[in-house]
């Protein structure tokens, strides 16, 4: 096979583009030269690697094994022009992170903010993502590194374990709930809850344990934050269930009561999720040691 680098750079365009033509503007080429491009591409590997009608582009089978193939190629790749341009540093290069929600919004934007401070070169893309996805991402060569909570099946992944995640009952002080010492998360389904946005991994995962007892969480509200959670909760809207870290921070400004959730999985491990550790820019690799002593449990 003689494909090059660009053929591959161009495949990846075209597959996450809804078009050939726009997936071609992105590579910068005519739709006729990456057409014949991709046509080449597939005489080479024997098979058709897209379905093009009227209405754009699909990738086949075979188009999605060519996919992962192709970003893992090029994220390599990258890494490679990283590691030789700053010979290995950490003050330059470009982190992508695929984070849960409690990640993103929590503990990631005030180590990152140190992070970045002191190295100007750097940039990051910061994603929100399904548990699934992260895995996925991760694997696929998506995003150079995940972060996850609770049990992790990602095999071909280098798991490590950074800090421990709590999940936690909040109400307004004046709650039936509000003298308990603990709460099991069916009983708190007699009451309305107020809810992260569709999307979120915290609402997806409660929905889940919700649908294993046979019962229906009920959202009165569905914000953007947990401090919107909290501010909703202190008005009396409803009652809510967050990480613990976020509840004390939110707690010494509001009239807030938080409650233990007696259920195993109340308590998730936080992980970080690679490929190869070791593989990594330094850029990366300096970003998970920052991680690791600096989350707070």
């Amino acid at each position: 096979m003689h494909f090059d680098l660009a053929d591959l750079r161009l495949f990846i365009h075209i597959a996450e583009s809804p078009s050939l033509t726009q997936g071609a503007k992105r590579a910068f080429l005519s739709p006729a030269a990456a057409s014949a491009r991709i046509k080449a591409l597939e005489a080479q590997f024997d098979t058709r690697l897209l379905y093009r009608d009227s209405r754009g582009v699909e990738v086949t089978p075979a188009g999605e094994r060519l996919l992962q193939h192709a970003r893992l190629i090029m994220r390599q790749v990258d890494y490679l022009k990283s590691e030789f341009t700053h010979y290995g540093s950490d003050s330059a290069g470009h982190i992508r992170i695929f984070a849960n929600t409690t990640a993103v919004t929590e503990f990631l934007p005030e180590v990152l903010a140190g992070f970045l401070s002191e190295r100007p070169g750097v940039t990051v893309d910061l994603q929100e993502r399904l548990s699934r996805d992260i895995v996925r991402g991760v694997l696929d060569g998506t995003s150079d590194m995940g972060i996850i909570a609770g049990p992790v099946e990602a095999s071909g992944l280098q798991v490590m374990h950074f800090s421990t995640d709590r999940l936690v009952l909040i109400v307004p002080a004046d709650h039936p709930l509000a003298g308990q010492p603990s709460v099991n998360l069916s009983k708190t389904l007699a009451y309305q809850h107020i809810g992260l946005h569709e999307g979120s991994t915290l609402l997806s995962f409660l929905r889940e344990h919700v649908e294993r007892i046979g019962k229906t969480l009920s959202l009165r509200i569905q914000v953007s934050s947990f401090e919107a959670i909290c501010r909703m909760v202190e008005a009396g809207v409803g009652i809510g269930i967050i990480p613990e870290s976020a509840a004390v921070r939110h707690s010494r400004t509001m009239q807030l009561v938080s409650v233990a959730l007696d259920e195993p999985w109340a308590i998730r491990e936080r992980s970080i999720l690679v490929r190869e550790l070791e593989a990594l820019p330094g850029v990366v690799r300096a970003l998970i040691a920052t991680l690791m002593p600096a989350t707070p449990a």
